[in-house]
């Protein structure tokens, strides 16, 4: 059984916590499909010392997201991406997404910007990444 080098950015510079960074990214991947059903992840300490991070950090991101019911471990063989059902995806998809916009959203109101100015923003960012 062989584990999967897990791309996971963290940014050290990031509010956000490190075990959130984690979490969201390695959530991202399974919901996208990048790692698919049954792909063995690496255990919680070789993981720990790939991102350069504590034990207890990747040991939360794994209880988290296996109480989400996206990774199951087994007793002695090591934890595994878990079935995700099509539906269940798609809800986790928007989900991120829609968590995602209204970060942006308190992020702009945090700074003064007008509901008007926010969609110009949103309009933009959406033909940035959309159109090719």
């Amino acid at each position: 059984m062989q584990d999967v080098k897990i791309p996971i950015q963290i940014n050290e510079n990031s509010a956000e916590p490190l075990y959130h960074q984690i979490e969201n990214q390695l959530r991202s991947l399974i919901i996208t499909g990048q790692l698919g059903e049954g792909t063995h992840l690496p255990s919680i300490r070789e993981f720990a010392g790939a991102l350069n991070c504590s034990v207890i950090t990747v040991r939360r991101v794994y209880q988290d997201l296996e109480n989400e019911g996206l990774l199951r471990t087994k007793q002695g063989t090591g934890t595994f991406v878990a079935q995700v059902e099509a539906g269940e995806r798609e809800n986790y998809r928007l989900k991120a997404a829609e968590e995602a916009m209204q970060a942006a959203v308190q992020s702009g109101k945090a700074v003064g910007c007008t509901e008007e100015e926010m969609e110009v923003l949103f309009r933009e960012a959406l033909r940035a990444n959309y159109s090719k």
